[in-house]
């Protein structure tokens, strides 16, 4: 039997996947819009049959891993593998890309040697777990990384928290992972918190601890943190829904998709924290087998946890990689289906906005 960080490094990853795709086909429509046009409960997927695909939450989460592999004890030889492979990334053309994002990649594409944007969007976020439970015994070095490759796109000091306290919540969450105290989420919160110096993410934090103490509805929570790409938005609701429900992944999920907004998101931010905390054999196992295992699916992302787990115990194991033309020809074939979707939301929500 392998060790425990086996296990939760490859919940992180695959936590983050089922996120990401169970909320893909849902972003940007309100939570009015998705409470009236799906069912109760959403525990399938639909931009594609029922076959889940992986957009740039789970990627960028990918892209990360892939990095501390091939330079885990050098935060500026890691950053720079990140950049270098965020811009290969880029160029096989991945759909659902944030602006800032698409604006520091082509910074990259120049050259530049300072290519994070000042903005305060969730990009930074939403593929932070994974360093957290890779260094969750080591606080000041991943506090180092996790800034430096939060700034490899994003510059905004909300953006740069908002990583950093993801990456913190997985680690601490991971820490308290054999224990059988109720309160555990909220522990593992509240060790997290302190790394917060932003004002308003902290205020925001805050209000998401209240909000799931008080056991308030997703409703509730969605108006008063807000449900947006804005990082202040996706944190917060992320953490009061994992606090809320996040010993049982699929209500977790389920709920933060109901929020509306940037469903994939933040949907991908709760999945990984319940992957840190519960391991692979805490999320949905039917969901797992309905990704497309192609690049960044379920055998990419177990890959590269091995190879993290192969570190801890000192091996040196080689990068696990994905074929490139694979991942543009997916990409390139997915845009027709993406871009009608998106005008079947647009007609349901111009439906919704006449009733």
């Amino acid at each position: 039997m392998k060790e425990p960080i086996y296990n939760h490094l490859t919940g992180v990853l695959l936590g983050t996947a089922i996120g990401d795709a169970l909320g893909l086909y849902m972003e940007g429509l309100s939570g009015k819009t998705i409470s009236a046009s799906f069912p109760d409960i959403i525990d399938r997927y639909y931009l594609l049959g029922n076959i889940g695909f992986v957009s740039d939450d789970t990627e960028q989460s990918a892209l990360v891993a892939q990095s501390l592999v091939r330079y885990p004890h050098d935060s500026d030889a890691a950053t720079k593998a990140f950049k270098l492979s965020m811009l290969g990334w880029f160029s096989r053309l991945p759909f659902g890309v944030g602006r800032a994002t698409s604006q520091s990649c082509l910074k990259m594409l120049t050259g530049a040697k300072e290519t994070g944007i000042n903005s305060a969007g969730n990009g930074a976020a939403m593929r932070a777990a994974i360093i957290g439970v890779f260094y969750h015994d080591n606080q000041e070095y991943r506090l180092k990384i996790g800034k430096s490759i939060a700034g490899a796109t994003h510059l905004d000091q909300r953006a740069i928290d908002g990583a950093l306290f993801v990456a913190e919540l997985a680690a601490a969450a991971y820490s308290n992972r054999n224990s059988h105290d109720p309160n555990r989420r909220y522990q593992s919160f509240d060790s997290a918190i302190g790394i917060v110096q932003e004002t308003s993410l902290r205020a925001a934090l805050d209000s998401a601890r209240n909000l799931a103490g008080q056991q308030a509805n997703i409703e509730t929570a969605a108006k008063e943190l807000g449900c947006s790409g804005f990082v202040n938005h996706s944190v917060a609701l992320a953490a009061f829904s994992f606090l809320r429900w996040g010993d049982d992944t699929l209500a977790a999920l389920q709920w933060t998709i109901k929020a509306g907004g940037d469903t994939d998101s933040n949907a991908a931010i709760v999945g990984a924290w319940c992957g840190a905390l519960l391991g692979e054999q805490g999320l949905p196992a039917n969901l797992i087998d309905k990704i497309n295992d192609g690049p960044f699916g379920p055998s990419h992302l177990r890959q590269l946890a091995c190879a993290l787990g192969d570190i801890k115990f000192g091996k040196t194991p080689a990068t696990p990689t994905y074929f490139w033309p694979t991942a543009l020809g997916r990409n390139i074939m997915l845009i027709p289906i993406i871009l009608s979707h998106t005008l079947k939301r647009l007609l349901l929500v111009a439906r919704k906005t006449n009733q």
